[in-house]
């Protein structure tokens, strides 16, 4: 069984949008996680949500992979994003959605171009 690290790594790195939260994108389970899915549901980014409730070394495991504290966590192409604030200062500005495109993520507005 791959540790934790390498579970993580191998979702970073599969999925070219990774939401590490609490509860799934359908049903977030905190308000700070439900935020950055409604961002990225603007967006028209797909997101493969990890709920850490239902994984406790993957709740503790993530904290310690990136060195952030908090969840959510956002991944882009295995690239660590950032939380919540980061996420929304970066989604305000219009740089969510450049990083986005830069990586080659389907968005609604890629799909407009």
């Amino acid at each position: 069984m791959a540790n934790v690290q390498d579970r993580i790594q191998k979702l970073i790195s599969e999925n070219p949008v990774v939401l590490f939260m609490k509860g799934t994108p359908e049903f977030p389970q905190c308000g700070f996680s439900g935020q950055v899915v409604q961002m990225l549901d603007y967006l028209g980014a797909p997101v493969v949500g990890v709920n850490v409730l239902e994984d406790p070394e993957i709740r503790q495991g993530i904290k310690d992979f990136a060195n952030w504290p908090t969840v959510p966590q956002l991944y882009v192409k295995g690239e660590f994003i950032g939380g919540c604030d980061i996420a929304r200062e970066m989604f305000q500005s219009g740089e969510l959605a450049a990083v986005l495109a830069e990586a080659g993520v389907p968005t609604a507005q890629s799909a407009k171009a």
